[in-house]
Order: structure tokens, then C-alpha cells, then sequence
């Protein structure tokens, strides 16, 4: 096997409730579960990411009292808390790599984290001969985009499973798929 799950983002604080949350994120959850318990087995690894802010910084101006929504953002997924733990929804019992991002610093694409052991998510696929990705989570206009575009500059074959994605609102979500397409991903659902 040659493919790997890249989970993104799928935490309290981006799901219904949460400080970032986005409508339709526990459907997410509950559909990237049982997508691992009719799929995991088609997958060599599944990779899951969390934003994981530092409690004591703005994270290289990545948390902000006056957010703009853009560069800078309300508080979210500080490392330990509730809200950056991963939704109750998601199973995450077949994840076999777990990945932490933001940790003082902006930072969107999982490829920009780190296991605790200090691997990244490059790594992992390069050694493990992934050639294909499949990608699914939250939010589809900001870290979905920012990990498939990332995946496709690494030499990946993308698919992004549009049923198991989630974004903030639907003009930049659908604007992202677009460019993603056009870079090369593949645009698909579970049931295709």
C-alpha cells in the first residue's frame, strides 16, 4: 500500500461550540470515523494533526485581542486544553502518527509540524513509500488547503474527500477546492 490519510484539524475548538468553530465539524468527525472503520485498512498510515498554541505567547502574532481573521486569530487550541483536544467524534484509534502544529508560531499546513519524537509528516511518507494521499478535515478554506497544497508540492497524488471536509464559510471553501483542483488534487466522495 502506497496511500496515506492526512486528518486535519479535527479539534473542539474547530468543531460546533468551539472558539473557531465551524458548522458541519462534528459531521466531519463522525464521518472520517467511519470512513477509518469501512477504509483504515486501505491506508499504510494515517497521519492526524492539532494546532497545539503555546498558553504563554501570541504565537509569532498567530493569537490576537483583535483578530483580523486572516494572520491573526482569537484564542484556540492551546496546548492541553479541551479545546485542543480532538473532537469526541473522532475515533482515533487507527491514527498512526499524531502531529502538533503552531506550537509558537503560525502555522496552517500539518507539514509544518512535528510528532513528539520529532518526525514530520515529509518523513513519514517519504519513508513509508506513500505516493498517494487522501486528505479530510477542518476547515477546508485554511489548513485542508494549506496541508493539500504542501502534499502536492511534495510529490504527492492529492485527493481531497469533499464529504469529509469542513470550511469556515462557503465562497472561500469552494474558491480553495477550485485551486486545488486546478494544482492537481483530485476532488472526490467516500461513496466514489
Amino acid at each position: 500500500m502506497t496511500r496515506a490519510l492526512l486528518i486535519v484539524d479535527v479539534q473542539n475548538d474547530f468543531t460546533e461550540g468551539g472558539a473557531l468553530g465551524v458548522t458541519g465539524g462534528d459531521a466531519v468527525a463522525a464521518g472520517i470515523t467511519r470512513h477509518l472503520t469501512d477504509h483504515g485498512g486501505d491506508y499504510a498510515v494515517i497521519i492526524a494533526s492539532r494546532d497545539w498554541h503555546d498558553a504563554d505567547s501570541d504565537n509569532g502574532g498567530h493569537i490576537s485581542d483583535a483578530p483580523d481573521f486572516v494572520d491573526s486569530w482569537p484564542v484556540h487550541c492551546v496546548a492541553g486544553t479541551e479545546g485542543a483536544d480532538y473532537d469526541p467524534g473522532l475515533d482515533t484509534a487507527a491514527v498512526t502518527h499524531h502531529v502538533k502544529k503552531g506550537q509558537g508560531k503560525p502555522a496552517y499546513s500539518m507539514f509544518e509540524g512535528v510528532t513528539d519524537d520529532g518526525s514530520t509528516v515529509a518523513e513519514i511518507l517519504r519513508e513509508r513509500g506513500i505516493e498517494t494521499v487522501d486528505v479530510v478535515g477542518i476547515a477546508t478554506d485554511h489548513c485542508v488547503r494549506a496541508t493539500a497544497l504542501d502534499a502536492l508540492e511534495h510529490g504527492q497524488h492529492v485527493r481531497i474527500l469533499t464529504d469529509l471536509v469542513a470550511g469556515v464559510a462557503p465562497e472561500p471553501s469552494d474558491a480553495a477546492l477550485a485551486e486545488l483542483a486546478h494544482g492537481g488534487a483530485e476532488l472526490a466522495t467516500t461513496d466514489a
